[in-house]
């Protein structure tokens, strides 16, 4: 049984991952801007606990490139432009791309059993896919970004690769932060947000890998436009 220092430290850890979760929140609908500024003590006092786990987060955070650090002023924002969405938008293409190699792989070397596993594992991913949907179509924003980021790690983890999962996570993360400074200046958004979702995951229930890998280059092409459009006003 670990004593009381032990405990202490699974809070602390526990309450570092509220904090940095509830602070990417903020960053993704719109309420932290790119380049505002705030310190450990802000934070701590805006949460009401103690600067430690505060502190931790914003490094979290920074490691993953939503925040920069500064040493005199504490930390701001990260400010992403169209070059690096550009960027964002060809690893995600990457990271796909080897999605659908493991697709076609899987079903030439199936073992007993492993195509009805990977069907229902698709099945849970189509849920998720629905939600998103139905808010991209809505145009709800706050939720497609919560329903989309949770599908396409879902849809990562039935690969294999936990790895894989991770980074594209870290990328779709960093991918609506710089998208969000854009689309949160439109009013309405129903028809502008790529609804895809439940058409990919049956393309690849059917092991269609072109219809998958066309689907994906779609909507990168899509988004890329979208911020290349909004972003020159």
């Amino acid at each position: 049984m670990p004593g009381p220092s032990g405990n202490g430290a699974v809070t602390r850890s526990t309450l570092r991952q509220q904090i940095a979760d509830a602070l990417r929140d903020e960053v993704l609908a719109g309420r932290l801007q790119p380049g505002q500024e705030f310190t450990v003590k802000e934070i701590a006092e805006q949460y009401g606990v103690s600067a430690t786990p505060v502190r931790e987060a914003l490094v979290d955070l920074s490691a993953q490139g939503l925040l920069e650090a500064d040493q005199h002023r504490g930390f701001r924002v990260h400010e992403y432009s169209v070059d690096d969405f550009r960027g964002m938008v060809e690893a995600r293409r990457l990271v796909s791309d080897g999605m659908f190699q493991t697709c076609a792989a899987g079903r030439r070397n199936a073992a007993p059993g492993g195509e009805q596993r990977l069907t229902a594992a698709l099945a849970g991913v189509r849920r998720r896919g629905e939600e998103a949907q139905r808010a991209a179509t809505a145009g709800d924003l706050t939720v497609l970004i919560g329903y989309d980021l949770r599908f396409w790690r879902e849809l990562a983890a039935v690969y294999g690769n936990p790895y894989l999962a991770d980074f594209l996570h870290r990328l779709r993360v960093q991918s609506w932060v710089c998208t969000v400074q854009h689309l949160r200046r439109l009013s309405d958004l129903r028809g502008t947000l790529w609804s895809g979702h439940t058409e990919l995951v049956d393309a690849l229930v059917r092991r269609d890998t072109e219809a998958a890998r066309a689907l994906v280059t779609a909507y990168n092409t899509h988004a890329l436009t979208l911020v290349e459009r909004l972003a020159a006003g």
